[in-house]
């Protein structure tokens, strides 16, 4: 090989580390805190918070437990135990309650966020999974089974309806403003959509630039839909009037949560590979990508707080080290 060539090879070298040094670092995310979950193991799915408390609670699948943990003082308080994988997590103010979603039995457990004792119980079909509450409505809204969306009431803890679904639903998002459920249905390559008043699916829009489609946040105000593929890695931005597909971007791997930041104009995309991805909405049809910061592997999870303007990011335990929650400041 001559000298030229080898010079040639070396800058290029140069060009890319700087490239990449470049694209991880999002000036976005500032980790300000760790806090250690000393005896969760296994995978860790979503999580919820009590703003009155600063208290995250902290869905630990893989441990059977429920993690509530102390923002302000930086540990865990309390383990609910001898749960069954459980999966969504909602905290109801009105009524102090934790409502916990369990994967396993398809049981939804109600807990007393003081005393820690479970106060009610709602069998469904199985798989019981993601959780949305409605404060205006006082409803529960639960995904599960093989195809269907739960609707609980939320001040007696009473199974109102069951919306049937064509699969397992995923992420889902409530549109008050329409008036309807954006529903992630990736087995059947699908969104899918609720209409509330008549309590059941009025259209289904099929994806096609990308698939397992599982994380879902909405941006109400300008009508769009963010939704994390897996396969291949995409984050497609979906007009909610038209079901159109106006962006796609890159992303990392194994996505699981996604939250949009009215405020900051921002879209948060944590990955299971170890990356929360940033991009910046320009406007309405238009995102960039802002960097990313590196997290832990089967890091999948997060909880966009908006009182704190923080986003937390759970990290399963790995390789030796123990489980923690993650805190960054959204700069």
């Amino acid at each position: 090989m001559n000298r030229k060539l080898i010079i040639q090879l070396c800058i290029a070298l140069c060009f890319c580390s700087c490239h990449a040094q470049t694209g991880l670092n999002s000036t976005s995310l500032k980790l300000i805190t760790s806090i250690s979950l000393p005896d969760v193991n296994g995978r860790i799915d979503h999580l919820a918070f009590d703003a009155t408390h600063q208290v995250v609670f902290v869905s630990a699948l893989g441990n059977n437990t429920v993690e509530a943990v102390d923002l302000k003082n930086k540990k865990v308080i309390h383990s609910i135990k001898n749960l069954h994988e459980p999966q969504g997590v909602v905290f109801i103010p009105e009524s102090n309650s934790i409502f916990v979603a369990n994967g396993d039995n398809g049981e939804c457990d109600a807990f007393n966020a003081n005393t820690f004792q479970k106060t009610n119980t709602i069998k469904l079909a199985g798989d019981a999974d993601n959780v949305r509450y409605d404060a205006t409505t006082k409803k529960i809204y639960v995904g599960y089974g093989n195809g269907g969306i739960a609707v609980i009431d939320a001040t007696g803890f009473k199974l109102l309806d069951e919306i049937k679904l064509d699969g397992h639903p995923e992420s889902f998002q409530i549109d008050k403003a329409a008036n309807k459920i954006y529903v992630n249905v990736p087995d059947e390559k699908q969104i899918e959509i609720i209409d509330l008043e008549k309590s059941f699916v009025i259209g289904k829009w099929k994806m096609t630039e990308a698939t397992s489609n599982f994380p879902m946040a909405l941006d109400n105000v300008n009508y769009r839909l963010f939704i994390g593929c897996r396969h291949p890695e995409k984050l497609l931005a979906i007009d909610t009037q038209t079901g159109k597909t106006i962006s796609i971007l890159n992303i990392d791997g194994d996505t699981d949560d996604i939250f949009y930041s009215g405020t900051n104009r921002e879209i948060y995309v944590s990955c299971g590979s170890g990356y929360v991805d940033v991009f910046k909405q320009s406007n309405a049809n238009r995102y960039v990508a802002d960097g990313k910061i590196s997290t832990r592997s089967g890091a999948r999870t997060s909880l966009f707080i908006p009182e704190l303007n923080q986003l937390i990011v759970a990290a399963p335990s790995h390789l030796g080290k123990e489980a923690v929650l993650f805190v960054y400041s959204i700069e």
